[in-house]
This record gives C-alpha cells, structure tokens and sequence, in this order.
C-alpha cells in the first residue's frame, strides 16, 4: 500500500442475499483516501455508497449480507481479517461514523449524557477515564459543536432535542477523541435546508480545524464541490470517475457525471434541468459490462459485453469507459 494512503479499498464486492439469489450491489469498488485528504463520494440513491461505508466499519446487517471478495487496507491492515478486539480498537480510535438520520442513531432510552460518557471512555485510556475527566471532554465537544446549556442537555432524552441538535449530538460523539478518519454520510438530509446548511458548514469548520481525513457521501454535487478535495462518482456499485474537484466540474468526462451536473437545477435560468433516462438496474440480474450502457447515450457494441477498465486520462483524473481507454 502506498504509506501515503489511510484507506485502500480494493477490488470489493458485497452482496446481500435474498430470496431468488444474491443482489451483487457492490461490483469490484477501487477507493484510496490519503491522509488528512477530504474526499466526496456522490451518486443517486441506492448506488452502493452506503453499503461502502458501513462495510469500511463491518456494520452490514448480519448474515443478510457477504462480503464476496476484496480488501480494505486501513493503515495497511486488512479490516476484513480483524478480530473483534482489533476492528473494536479501529471502531473507538480509529474511525468515527456520523449517519444520516440522528434519531435512528441516538438510543432512546438512554440520556444524551449516558451515551456521550460512554462513547467518550470507550475512546480514552483506561489511566483517563475518571468521571472529572471525561465530563470536561464531553462539554468541551459539545461547546465545540454549538449547543448552550451544556448541563442540562446532557440529562435530556434524545426526543426532547431538535433534529438539528440530535445531529449535533452525533458529530460531537465523533469528536470526543482525535480519530484518523471520519464517515459522514449525508448528514443534513432528513433536515430542512437551513439547519442542512449549518451542520454542513459546521462539519466542513470542524474539520479542517481537526485536520481530519473524510469521507463524505452526498447527493448534492453543490456539497462535495464546497467540502472535497477529491470526488468519487459511483453508478449501481461500481465507481465510474474519479478527479480533483475543480477538474470533475470544469471537465466531466463519463457520461453518467456528465448527465448527473446536467440534471442539477440552475437557479439562474437557462430552461429545466435535464434528467438521465431509464433507472438503477436490477441488482439481482445487472447488466452485463459496464452497468450503465442501458441509459448511456453514447454506448458502443463493447460497453455490453466487457467491463471498463479505470483509465489515467490525466494526472488525478481516472474514468472507467470505453470512450477514454483501449477497445478489444
């Protein structure tokens, strides 16, 4: 592995079996993260991205799910060879995950309190986990991410907070000891706009003043233009272009990015948005080669008979199609 990278994902491939057989949703993904790198992973609903990263974590719903082939080399150790002690160690100190929707997030039953001092020890040596000690880190977090009256949110319950202060809640949980990478997967979507446009903007100030390695899953390309130095495309479980921000959206290349930043309403005027035809095949029986000949409008008799390749188009800029690399 490059000592470069924090994250190395290779050639992965998870399925999830239901009745009739498997649904391949992952099909041989490629991902690297370098450290301290900020990097965006977009694509349409139900494109994989977070069945990505909740294999990163091995938090796929059991046994549902198999994990058919493939490596995720985190600081160069495979992260599906761990034992549990070890991907508990990765799981505490290592990796923190902020999912979409708080309320399915936070336990119910249990204060704000309880579940930030357990979160917080479970991270700390065990030489600082005195109670003194861990109540001065958990105000600390929670003044980090904007909420006042830090004593008596703590004896709350997660119904009593707003949506906005529940994901509040859950970015601090990240925060609670230094982490080498940090999963936010769409984190202001089951919010209104306002509220969306805070937590983003105070997750994108959080980290850079943490210097933290991130992923972030998104639907809005807006998004990961503002929060990523690197974008990830990913169509039906496979990526399909990768380049530095400013290079993805002054020069897309394969024709699903080109067809998403088409699809993207222009407030300024110039007639409606247009969209992609057709829709996400059927993972239980997808198309053969590249997955999005079906709706592309520039396929060639190749693109359904053999899968793409990941072509250097230039220095960052790799796309998987046929248009860019070599042709049987």
């Amino acid at each position: 592995m490059n000592s470069d990278r924090l994250l190395d994902i290779r050639d992965l491939q998870v399925w999830y079996r239901v009745y009739g057989g498997y649904l391949k949703v992952l099909d041989g993904v490629f991902f690297h993260l370098g450290k301290g790198e900020r990097v965006a992973l977009v694509g349409e609903t139900g494109c994989g991205k977070t069945t990505l990263m909740k294999t990163i974590l091995r938090i796929l719903p059991q046994p549902e799910s198999h994990i058919h082939h493939g490596e995720i080399l985190f600081k160069g150790k495979d992260i599906l060879r761990m034992n549990y002690a070890e991907l508990q160690r990765v799981r505490s100190k290592g990796i923190a995950m902020i999912f979409q929707d708080p309320t399915a997030a936070l336990n119910p039953v249990f204060t704000i309190g309880t579940q930030l001092f357990e979160v917080t020890k479970h991270a700390l040596p065990r030489s600082e986990q005195s109670k003194d000690h861990v109540s001065k880190i958990v105000i600390s977090v929670l003044k980090e991410v904007a909420l006042p009256d830090q004593e008596r949110l703590l004896r709350n319950y997660p119904i009593q907070l707003s949506g906005g202060m529940r994901q509040r809640i859950c970015i601090s949980m990240a925060l609670t000891a230094p982490r080498d990478l940090l999963i936010a997967d769409e984190p202001g979507t089951s919010l209104d706009v306002t509220i969306q446009d805070q937590i983003l903007r105070l997750l994108k100030e959080l980290v850079r003043s943490h210097d933290t390695s991130t992923i972030v899953i998104t639907h809005s390309l807006g998004v990961a233009r503002d929060i990523a130095d690197r974008i990830y495309v990913m169509y039906a479980g496979r990526i399909v272009e990768t380049a530095n921000s400013l290079e993805l959206f002054s020069n897309p290349l394969h024709p699903y990015t080109v067809g998403l930043l088409r699809s993207v309403p222009k407030i300024t005027g110039g007639g409606i948005a247009s969209g992609i035809p057709g829709h996400i095949p059927d993972y239980l029986n997808p198309p053969t080669g590249c997955r999005f000949h079906p709706r592309c409008p520039s396929r060639m008799d190749v693109c359904s008979q053999k899968k793409p390749g990941m072509y250097h188009v230039s220095p960052n800029h790799f796309v998987s199609c046929f248009l860019y690399g070599e042709k049987p």
